[in-house]
């Protein structure tokens, strides 16, 4: 999405105060007109976004009907937000495009009360009544802050530190794009091994290493060997086997042997929770996810070695294009005792702004990992959980973020060792609508949108306030219910929010609890 620029912004800011004058002088009558027309705005622009449905994280004996929905589901992926054959559907980011730009703080000309804040009273007397729900566990954290200023406008246990589950990936998007940038693009390469002669081209290679190709992983989860149609795309793996197979016969070579490069992360493959169909082994080279059947997106069987299974598929193609493989893929390093591997073909994944989209819209564990493995490249941190953990905590640090108390361990949310405050994701949200951040706005545009798209998209049928204007990322472990994201109040105001729970025993109560608070924020001006 492209980023607004200063024009756009003075534009913004002179729509808003005009606005904003207006409604000062407004009766109660036209507010409440105005206000239902815009919600009625809204609401009718999301029903044109083609919506997806995702899985989000499951552990235990909470895979209920959510399974069954993300399984029946058609199979789209993120950033498309439900692209249908032929007919590409826009995202659902201009729902919030005004919201980077307009909803910025008074001007001092403007008067204090341009776009008045909600007040801690106001605010708990809408919150309070419904942490009461006795369905929520313990804590039950509340952070709710005005984006413009950053203030915090209401907390309860704010700065308790609670498992997150899957809404730790909000922090994980906004560490990996301040580390790498939105159009960052992550490459899959085929490579010919460093050789003896220490010039890298190939030619002085001896033994088994003699017509050796190199498949080197380069940690973009999304490359694809189904059939990529469209300039935006996922990598293709049928295309880098095109470029592979023209670069090879146009040097007359016809015959190779085929090696796959995994090096670039260290550390266990296996996230701690242990094979699972919500996230396949980490490894720098996959395609499709590791899935085994046709989805694209939630829970599903996956390989339990994906890289291999990667060069197994890529040899196949090769010999599809007239290239003679030779033998088994085998694991190799493509670069070893100092010697250059030169480039034979590549392809990239989409910019990081779209992974990221699609981490949150899908709630996608595989390329959340893959997020905080690109940080640690960054960093120059190992490429494990590790050295990712490390890595994305220090990025949040640069960003000024409260993480005293905070423990980051994984990329997706999945590991319960995960523990961070309500306080630190409403501040994550902040910096991502900041328009001096504008790197990070992907961040809220992959937002779910409450009944329509994505983990949201079965939520809010009975909350019909909250319905087409919430945008939240949702988290669930058993045990674990959070919700944050962002919404614009009765007056105008954008907030951002994070409420966390932990220790619920009735998951789809404790679900409806935070949907209503999140429905309780848009339905109030709370003064």
């Amino acid at each position: 999405m492209p980023e607004a620029r200063s024009w756009q912004v003075r534009w913004w800011q002179s729509q808003w105060q005009s606005a904003t004058g207006r409604w000062r002088s407004a009766t109660v009558e036209q507010r409440l007109t105005w206000r239902l027309s815009a919600i009625s705005a809204v609401v009718g622009l999301v029903v044109a976004v083609a919506t997806v449905f995702a899985a989000g994280p499951w552990d235990s004996g909470q895979r209920t009907a959510e399974r069954a929905r993300a399984a029946g589901s058609p199979g789209t992926g993120g950033e498309r937000h439900g692209e249908g054959p032929g007919r590409p559907v826009p995202s659902a980011s201009p729902v919030l495009a005004p919201l980077g730009t307009a909803a910025v703080a008074p001007s001092p000309d403007s008067g204090d009360d341009a776009v008045p804040q909600p007040t801690r009273a106001g605010l708990a007397d809408a919150l309070e009544p419904l942490l009461d729900d006795g369905a929520l566990g313990e804590p039950r954290s509340v952070s709710v802050v005005d984006s413009a200023t950053g203030q915090q406008l209401y907390g309860t246990q704010a700065y308790t530190q609670a498992v997150p589950a899957s809404i730790i990936k909000l922090a994980t998007g906004v560490a990996a794009l301040s580390a790498l940038g939105p159009d960052h693009r992550i490459e899959t390469t085929v490579v010919v091994p460093g050789d003896g002669d220490g010039d890298g081209d190939g030619d002085g290679a001896k033994g088994k290493d003699k017509g050796l190709i190199v498949l080197v992983g380069g940690g973009d989860p999304t490359l694809t060997a189904r059939a990529a149609k469209g300039a935006d795309a996922p990598a293709s793996l049928r295309k880098l086997a095109d470029k592979t197979a023209s670069a090879l016969k146009k040097s007359g070579t016809e015959s190779v042997r085929l090696g796959y490069d995994t090096s670039l992360y260290s550390g266990p493959v296996l996230h701690p929770i242990g094979p699972n169909e919500n996230i396949s082994p980490v490894t720098p080279l996959m395609v499709d996810e590791g899935r085994l059947d046709d989805s694209d997106h939630g829970p599903a069987p996956r390989s339990h070695d994906p890289a291999a299974d990667a060069a197994e598929e890529f040899a196949t193609m090769l010999r599809d294009r007239g290239i003679d493989v030779k033998g088994e893929p085998r694991s190799v390093k493509a670069a070893k005792d100092g010697k250059k591997a030169r480039p034979l073909a590549t392809v990239r994944s989409q910019p990081l702004s779209s992974l990221v989209e699609r981490a949150l819209t899908n709630s996608d564990n595989d390329i959340a990992e893959a997020l905080a493995r690109q940080t640690a490249i960054a960093a120059g941190e190992p490429a494990s959980f590790d050295g990712a953990g490390r890595a994305v905590m220090d990025r949040l640090d640069k960003l000024r973020l409260p993480l005293s108390g905070a423990r980051i361990v994984d990329g997706s949310g999945l590991d319960r060792a995960d523990h961070v405050s309500a306080a630190l994701l409403a501040q994550v949200l902040v910096r991502a609508a900041d328009p001096d951040h504008p790197e990070l706005r992907s961040v809220l545009t992959g937002l779910p949108v409450a009944g329509f798209t994505g983990t949201l998209r079965g939520r809010y049928a009975q909350e019909a306030v909250g319905r087409g204007v919430v945008r939240a990322k949702t988290g669930t472990l058993t045990g674990v219910n959070t919700l944050a994201g962002a919404v614009v109040d009765a007056d105008g105001r954008l907030l951002v929010f994070a409420f966390m729970t932990n220790g619920t025993t009735d998951p789809q109560g404790a679900q409806r609890a935070l949907d209503r608070m999140a429905s309780a924020l848009a339905n109030c001006g709370c003064r």
